[in-house]
């Protein structure tokens, strides 16, 4: 069952994805790569969009109004092209409370990983920028 969207409500599904669930301590991110994201004439699709979106993923699977990220140990396993789409899995591994470490991965649509890394996050008594 999905919970209800608690951060990051705002943020741009056409540049770090549209939400696909989030439960308790998990959830499950979509992103359309564009011609807009691409950074070469053979449709490489910029790092960042990705790193965005498994940022997004981990956020929500923690789901908490003032969580931000500390730091992220990642690697890109796969290159990315124009017109793949992507899924991005979060869970928590390690939940202290107001720190938690999120193992997110990212697979394009045939199932392959591109990006995994785990997303070091913590959850703020205010907003951050408060």
């Amino acid at each position: 069952m999905n919970n209800i969207q608690k951060t990051h409500r705002l943020a741009s599904g056409r540049f770090v994805g549209r939400v696909i669930k989030t439960e308790t301590g998990e959830s499950m991110v979509k992103l359309e790569t564009t011609r807009e994201m691409t950074v070469d004439e053979h449709g490489l699709i910029h790092g960042g969009f990705v790193f965005g979106l498994a940022d997004y993923a981990a956020m929500l699977a923690v789901n908490e109004p003032t969580v931000v990220l500390g730091k992220a140990e990642t690697k890109f396993i796969k290159p990315v092209k124009i017109g793949d789409e992507l899924f991005a899995e979060a869970k928590i591994i390690h939940n202290n409370d107001n720190k938690k470490e999120v193992l997110v991965k990212v697979n394009n649509e045939n199932d392959e990983n591109v990006f995994e890394g785990n997303f070091y996050c913590y959850v703020l008594k205010k907003h951050v920028l408060e």
